[in-house]
């Protein structure tokens, strides 16, 4: 039977560090390595990426949009960075952000989540607001597989407020949205060691998240390290008795280090030792 991703995830981030990469070939990112916004381009970013971090960093992260533009030929290359990622080690969290009802829910779950399919990933990002329980096919194929998801509950995006802030009416604890994401995801994961497959995607951005149970016993994906302006010292203050299941998203403040192998391989450690630095002295 397939170890869950949580239990993959904690080894990872303890042998490793606990950071996530993201792989983003968006045309500016491209034009900066002196690329053509192009398939060639597409896929010398990607290959560079995996070359010289699938080996060393805890978790991949590729945005699936960045390599949809391209049409079958970009699937295919996300594809191929999928498998190669993985065979070198790390984990490889899809960023696609679906969600949908019944049967299509069903169909984006197969897509990434079921051990076949071409684009099998360890995990995948889903958006909960047709409800979460639109999201049980996938919870279910996820834990078939050994595979988990990452569900938006507090993101660093400002509009993303007037959703996740807002309180349902028939909630008796007077929740709002966000948080009945986190209640959700505790239940998933309860029982669950060392801790369990079915995280949270929570902005390092937010300041202080103190009126949040984030303590769901399960994996904490955080954008906004670097470029957006949270550092890794600001973890702690964030996410609290939490940080350890924090799995912090750094892309730009990597990626901007490109071509260059050595440079990536040395900001992504940089980051690593400082990020493990900030939640040991937590």
């Amino acid at each position: 039977m397939t170890e869950p991703f949580g239990a993959r995830l904690r080894h990872a981030m303890d042998e490793r560090g606990p950071l996530c990469v993201g792989i983003d070939p968006h045309s500016a990112l491209l034009t900066a390595w002196g690329l053509n916004d192009d398939i060639a381009g597409l896929e010398r970013f990607s290959r560079t990426v995996v070359e010289a971090l699938a080996d060393r960093v805890a978790v991949l992260k590729p945005q699936s949009a960045f390599f949809e533009r391209f049409g079958s030929r970009g699937i295919a290359v996300l594809e191929k960075s999928v498998e190669e990622a993985r065979a070198a080690g790390a984990l490889v969290v899809m960023d696609a952000k679906r969600g949908d009802i019944g049967s299509t829910m069903a169909a984006y779950a197969e897509t990434f989540l079921h051990k076949d399919a071409p684009l099998f990933s360890d995990a995948l990002t889903v958006s909960p607001y047709l409800g979460y329980g639109s999201l049980k096919p996938a919870v279910d194929l996820a834990r078939e597989n050994g595979a988990g998801l990452f569900v938006l509950a507090l993101t660093s995006n400002p509009e993303g407020g007037e959703v996740q802030h807002a309180v349902r009416t028939e909630d008796a604890a007077g929740r709002n949205v966000g948080a009945t994401m986190l209640a959700h995801l505790a239940a998933e994961n309860a029982g669950e060691a060392p801790m369990g497959s079915f995280g949270a995607v929570v902005g390092a951005t937010l300041g202080d998240l103190s009126s949040y149970d984030l303590q769901i016993n399960g994996p904490l994906l955080a954008p906004g390290i670097g470029a957006q302006g949270a550092t890794p010292s600001d973890l702690p203050a964030v996410f609290g008795a939490a940080v350890r299941h924090v799995v912090p998203n750094v892309s730009r403040g990597v990626l901007r280090h490109g071509p260059d192998v050595v440079a990536l391989r040395d900001a992504s450690d940089r980051f690593a030792d400082q990020i493990r630095a900030a939640v040991e002295a937590a």
